[in-house]
């Protein structure tokens, strides 16, 4: 605890865990590095490489595939641009493709290079913002272009005869980011690679730069689909570092009507981290405060301003929201006022987690638990880059999983960092790949093996219409391109548009359209409240009047779930574990109106909203009625441990909890039996469920010891009470949860 600033030392604190600095470990320039460069990095104040970058350099030029996987702030574009900007140098008709996950990324990546001002090296970044005579000259004179995953697939391939230059001639293939492509959307970008490779007229050497995580040379080779070695020795210098866990406290003697029984509920991590970003800006302490969602930014940086209006009225310009669905232009000065210092504190969501280089960040809040370990030290390693010491906060939400974390510190910091999760052989993903493929050029029996595609998908498209076989290979049989939902957005974006002016005021999600753009819904922006007047998903708009409400929004929904097929399953006596594909029926069907200071539920009202179906795979677990015949409310048991189970998760599987959906029942007309399902929410599956399924010991352990060693007596938000249930935490028997998972336990094998 000594080791904290003073403004830090409070009884919040459950565990702080000190990082010594380290020195940095150089070595000579590559000798095959173009002189150019070099002094064009010597200018810059890079006097020599770190030893991973030279070795992961040295190994792109010699042309095998590498994944540097170092910490933040190591130096990883340095490993790339060496043979890259080298290869444009001394071969004129060679051509660099960089692919990051976020424009915002992309840009900060082509200011990287335009500074060194390299004669030659001719950079652009190209994305759904670039104008068409911009893409023209991109497409003729750029040697290094910069992009997304989303454009290669939109516009590049399937206009692959107007980038016949770049693809005829690509030396290197980018990969910034790597370890972000997790789940259904690194599914998509591994087909994506797939496709271009195929388009390719030589073989181009990948690059990819991760985060530090599990395995990454498996799971970079099962992103390109080819093997590749990894540089994970980090040689670059470090700060000292503190990492501290902090836990609200307990809400003084008013228990929560959003929750059931009148549950004790400590103060939302949003309030708190709203308050220490508050703090920070106050002493000039420049800070990160990562926020789960894109309403919970705009909360956390209104509430910073407020606390700064009563303490340094000044400074309150020195704090902003940053977020998708804002506009571009809003975007691009949020980044260069956070680049040039003229923003203090900024709350974010994982939008900035990426490598946008941000110089003098000294702090990192972290609002709750971001899922995985890999991105927790991702969001932490942004305070203290270039060898400054740094400063991170994770203030725990009222959950299970942040609960169980801060502590088990140990979880958190001695545990080997998660390997990256995706499924390429989804079929929901694969099939579609196929089609956009037939598209682009026919395919034949060799490009199979490319896809990992068994011959009786060709012959299922076939059957459906969407592919036609001829002796030269299977065309797309359509005029219209096949339909791909990359990032799992449910459709088109909606447009959010004042109803008053007309005004294009953001973007939304299709996907979460119907929780938080329904009729009714209170939207943030930029720190102006909006109420939504009417939701139209036919023409993707809501209609919203600004407004300033003393409360907030929540929608109710319900759920349906039918079993489809069983994939794999454990028999043990009277308890069954399964792994199958599922169908579920979910539906937004009201909404609750809050009190903004104390949660009070205001009333309930109804919206009139279509069901929406999902596919997808789910790991369930079936109990005899006579092992559990001493539980007495068997409905609210089964349901207390589902909700544990999926806010445990997690620790197992690199997902958010959000990116998981459960269901459980007394007696599932399919299973006939009390049964708890974990389901993936994305189609087809995102490998979630899977490996809860092949790793269900470790994870039902802490599931069970998370609420068995809760101090509190029938449940509450830290052990069984979901915030995003549907049903209002009811029923719910703790009691009975443990008693349920200890069964589980006690036969499993």
């Amino acid at each position: 605890m000594h080791r904290l600033p003073e403004w830090l030392r409070r009884d919040q604190v459950t565990h702080v865990e000190v990082f010594p600095a380290r020195t940095g470990t150089t070595c000579e320039w590559p000798s095959w590095t173009a002189p150019t460069l070099v002094n064009a990095l010597t200018e810059a104040g890079i006097a020599a490489p770190w030893e991973h970058q030279t070795l992961a350099a040295t190994y792109a030029f010699e042309g095998r595939d590498v994944v540097i996987a170092t910490g933040t702030g190591s130096g990883k574009s340095l490993a790339y641009h060496l043979p890259a900007l080298t290869t444009v140098l001394s071969q004129p008709k060679s051509r660099v493709l960089y692919l990051s996950p976020t424009k915002a990324l992309a840009i900060d990546q082509l200011r990287a290079i335009q500074a060194l001002n390299i004669s030659g090296v001719r950079a652009a970044a190209c994305d759904g913002d670039t104008l068409r005579e911009q893409r023209d000259w991109i497409r003729q004179h750029a040697n290094v272009v910069l992009t997304n995953p989303d454009l290669l697939h939109h516009s590049l391939m399937p206009q692959h005869d107007r980038w016949s230059g770049l693809l005829r001639h690509l030396r290197y293939v980018i990969v910034d980011e790597s370890h972000s492509y997790r789940g259904v959307f690194g599914a998509h970008v591994a087909h994506i690679l797939r496709r271009l490779r195929r388009l390719t007229g030589n073989r181009p050497t990948f690059i990819l730069a991760s985060a530090t995580s599990g395995d990454p040379a498996a799971s970079a080779t099962k992103l390109i689909g080819r093997p590749v070695i990894a540089v994970t020795e980090d040689s670059a210098p470090r700060g000292s570092a503190i990492f501290a866990l902090w836990e609200p406290p307990l809400l003084p003697g008013q228990p929560d009507a959003a929750f059931a029984d009148g549950a004790p509920v400590r103060r939302s991590a949003l309030r708190e981290t709203g308050d220490l970003l508050t703090d920070a800006i106050s002493r000039g302490i420049r800070t990160l405060a990562f926020v789960p969602s894109r309403r919970g930014a705009e909360v956390v940086a209104a509430q910073a301003r407020r606390g700064l209006d009563e303490v340094a009225p000044d400074l309150g310009r020195q704090v902003a929201a940053y977020r998708a669905g804002y506009l571009p232009e809003e975007r691009r000065a949020l980044e260069q006022a956070l680049t040039k210092g003229e923003l203090t504190g900024l709350a974010t969501t994982n939008a900035l987690e990426l490598g946008i280089d941000v110089t003098g960040l000294d702090a990192v809040l972290l609002a709750g638990y971001p899922g995985t370990r890999s991105a927790m030290w991702q969001r932490a390693g942004r305070a203290g880059r270039a060898g400054r010491d740094g400063l991170c906060v994770l203030i725990a939400r009222d959950d299970p999983l942040d609960t169980y974390l801060i502590h088990h510190p140990a979880a958190l910091f001695h545990t080997p960092i998660e390997a990256t999760v995706f499924d390429p052989e989804n079929p929901y993903v694969l099939a579609p790949h196929l089609c956009s493929a037939a598209a682009e050029k026919p395919l034949t029996l060799d490009d199979l093996a490319l896809f990992g595609a068994p011959r009786s998908l060709l012959d299922e498209l076939v059957a459906q219409g969407a592919l036609r076989h001829r002796p030269t290979g299977w065309y797309w049989t359509h005029a219209r391109r096949p339909e791909i939902d990359l990032r799992g957005t449910g459709g088109p974006p909606i447009a959010v548009i004042e109803a008053a002016t007309g005004r294009l005021i953001g973007t939304a999600d299709a996907g979460s359209a119907h929780h938080h753009l329904h009729a009714g819904a209170v939207y943030t922006h930029q720190g102006r409240t909006f109420v939504v007047q009417q939701l139209d998903l036919e023409d993707a708009v809501a209609l919203v009047e600004i407004d300033n409400p003393p409360f907030t929004t929540h929608a109710r929904d319900t759920t349906a779930l039918d079993v489809l097929n069983v994939r794999s399953y454990v028999d043990a006596g009277p308890i069954g574990l399964f792994l199958g594909e599922v169908e579920v029926t979910s539906q937004v069907v009201s909404f609750q109106r809050r009190r903004m200071d104390s949660g009070e539920v205001l009333g309930t009202w109804p919206l009139d909203l279509p069901p929406r179906t999902l596919r997808t795979v789910a790991v369930w677990a079936t109990i005899a009625e006579s092992a559990v015949s001493e539980v007495e409310d068997l409905p609210g048991s089964l349901h207390a441990a589902e909700h544990a189970a999926i806010g445990l998760l997690p620790l197992v599987a690199s997902c958010d909890r959000w990116d998981i959906g459960g269901l459980s029942t007394a007696c599932h007309a399919d299973t006939e039996a009390p049964t708890i399902f974990v389901y993936d929410g994305h189609p087809g599956g995102a490998g979630f469920a899977e490996r809860a399924f092949h790793m269900a010991d470790a994870w039902l352990i802490a599931t069970r010891d998370t609420v068995k060693s809760c101090a509190c007596e029938r449940g509450c938000p830290s052990c069984v009470q979901s915030p995003k249930c549907g049903n209002g935490n009811n029923p719910l028997d703790k009691r009975g949860a443990v008693t349920v998972l200890s069964k589980i336990l006690k036969h499993l094998p």
